[in-house]
Parts: structure tokens; C-alpha cells; sequence
């Protein structure tokens, strides 16, 4: 992202502050729905072939298997969730990766990604709260109820 005008990199300073990484992390899983419905999308439409389609789709199950089990690491150069996800799938798939991006900015990544956060994090509390309502029913009336 760095090329252009300057002629290196930026600070160590400077990629701390620009780096989100380590709280955005938390919508990996977000991150990798939106890129295989996005990916899915681009393949219906014909905007990339069914075969780089399904390359991207198998890639991002393999970046999420790993994800899954290894956890997303804070790696500040490549900033974002964002970046991470589609380096990593530039290592499993190779330059087919990079057609994931089409018809698609980053904006729409953080906003697509922050909903569907957000809708995952309201089914958990409601989950949350009816196994409280479950919990609570069967307090013996002796009990004070809470």
C-alpha cells in the first residue's frame, strides 16, 4: 500500500497507530462470510470465472480452518482483518486472490463486516437471555428471583 510518493514504508510508530489488527480481529469470522458471499456473487454474475470463484471459495474455508485453530495473528503491517485475511489467501491460492477485491472497497469490507458483527453479537445476547429465562423458571418459589 506504501508505494507511490514515499520511498519506504512507513514508522514502526506510525504502523502501531494505523494497525486495527488486534481489535478488529474479532470479525474474522464476519470477514471470511462476507468475502465467500461477495466471492459467490462475483462467479453468478460472471465477473470472474467459476474457476477462480471456487479457487476463492475453497482458499477462504482453508484461511478460516486455520483462523479457527490457530487464532488470527497480530500482524501490524497488514493493518486490518481485511488485509490479513487476503494475504493469507493470496498464500494459499496465489494471484486468484486478488480478484476478490473486485466491485468491492475496503468501506464496504468494514461496514458489511461491523453488521453482520453486530447481528451475530445480538443472537448470542438473546440466546444469552433466553437461557437466563430458562434458568430463572426453575428457581424454587423460595428462592428470591433475581
Amino acid at each position: 500500500m506504501w508505494g507511490g510518493r514515499f520511498a519506504e514504508g512507513p514508522s514502526a510508530v506510525m504502523r502501531e497507530i494505523n494497525a486495527s489488527i488486534p481489535f478488529d480481529k474479532r470479525m474474522w469470522r464476519q470477514d471470511i462470510r462476507g468475502s465467500q458471499a461477495h466471492a459467490a456473487m462475483l462467479g453468478k454474475q460472471g465477473i470472474v470465472s467459476a474457476e477462480d470463484a471456487a479457487r476463492i471459495a475453497e482458499g477462504l474455508a482453508q484461511v478460516a480452518a486455520e483462523f479457527e485453530a490457530d487464532g488470527v495473528p497480530d500482524d501490524l503491517a497488514l493493518e486490518d482483518i481485511h488485509m490479513l485475511a487476503e494475504a493469507r489467501l493470496a498464500d494459499k491460492i496465489g494471484p486468484s486472490a486478488g480478484r476478490l477485491h473486485t466491485a468491492r472497497s475496503r468501506n464496504d469490507q468494514v461496514a458489511t463486516d461491523f453488521r453482520l458483527w453486530v447481528r451475530d453479537a445480538i443472537d448470542q445476547a438473546e440466546a444469552a437471555l433466553g437461557a437466563c429465562r430458562t434458568h430463572c423458571s426453575r428457581v424454587p418459589r423460595s428462592m428470591p428471583r433475581v
